[in-house]
């Protein structure tokens, strides 16, 4: 079944069956290199998962659960290999939505849940968006739109230094307040290397237009881009285009409606997106990762 999440849609199943868990895969046609997230719905059901329990983990824990932090950790041996993608390790967060929350403690078990739509495609922020990338779902939640708009930050407390996996709806400063140092490697790994947590690929997120990263949309763009052309972004470009969709100039702001405008132009039916980049600083890094990886 789909389900809302502050983040996006989820797809969900039981996370300790592997039947369960290879039909999210089946479903989504999602690479088996690539892990899912286990869902629970306190602490001692995120510890009963694991192998261990650092106090790194407890600190964040307490401090931005339940929200959009994921944290990665070496599985505990009865933790179905399918879920993990075979890593040996483990991706746990607590929603921060009522309805998931109700499901998880309603089902008594983790649910793995990756976001419920067609592996690489854009993730869902609605009910709708789930539907139309994944008719064969048995059952979908509506509880309206998402809203935080993208995707968990991911953090690797599984080595002796915290690592950044996946910039995500939590700040990385948020990260840096409590945990202080946190490595920041590539984000992106090669196909079928099995990965330690999700959303890792190069391509990802994308609409089924062509993305076209620019530092800023001019006249010229527009008028060799293939057409019908729309342009995102957060000034109105010097020529009118097929299709605008203007987000706002705060990385927050602009990430709870990113999905849904990549939808939007998409179901517009436009051949071109042109994407004005936001800017280089770090409060943006979760925001230019979905786009790079559109456009990848």
């Amino acid at each position: 079944m789909a389900f809302p999440t502050e983040t996006v849609y989820g797809l969900g199943a039981n996370a300790l069956a592997t039947d369960a868990v290879s039909e999210i895969y089946r479903l989504k046609g999602r690479p088996a290199w690539n892990p899912l997230i286990a869902h629970v719905a306190s602490v001692e059901e995120a510890r009963a998962l694991v192998a261990e329990w650092p106090a790194t983990a407890q600190i964040l824990a307490e401090r931005y659960w339940p929200g959009p932090l994921t944290i990665v950790l070496t599985r505990a041996p009865d933790v179905p290999a399918a879920a993990a993608a075979s890593t040996g390790l483990i991706a746990i967060r607590i929603p921060a939505h009522s309805v998931a929350l109700d499901l998880i403690r309603a089902a008594g078990l983790p649910l793995a849940a990756p976001s419920a739509n067609r592996s690489e495609s854009i993730s869902p922020t609605t009910a709708e968006h789930v539907l139309r990338s994944l008719p064969d779902v048995p059952l979908i939640l509506d509880g309206g739109s998402c809203t935080l708009g993208i995707e968990s930050t991911i953090v690797d407390l599984s080595r002796p230094r915290p690592r950044l996996l996946r910039p995500g709806a939590l700040p990385l400063r948020a990260l840096r307040d409590v945990i202080g140092g946190i490595d920041l490697p590539p984000f992106d790994l090669e196909p079928g290397v099995a990965a330690p947590a999700p959303g890792l690929s190069r391509r990802h997120y994308a609409p089924r237009a062509k993305v076209v990263m620019l530092p800023s949309v001019t006249a010229g763009d527009v008028a060799s881009a293939a057409g019908p052309v729309g342009v995102l972004g957060y000034h109105v470009p010097e020529q009118p285009v097929d299709h605008l969709e203007l987000l706002p100039d705060d990385p927050a702001g602009y990430a709870a409606d990113l999905y849904a405008a990549l939808h939007r132009l998409d179901d517009a039916g436009v051949a071109t997106i042109l994407v004005e980049e936001p800017p280089p600083d770090e409060d943006w890094i979760a925001v230019r990762d979905r786009l790079a990886r559109a456009a990848a």
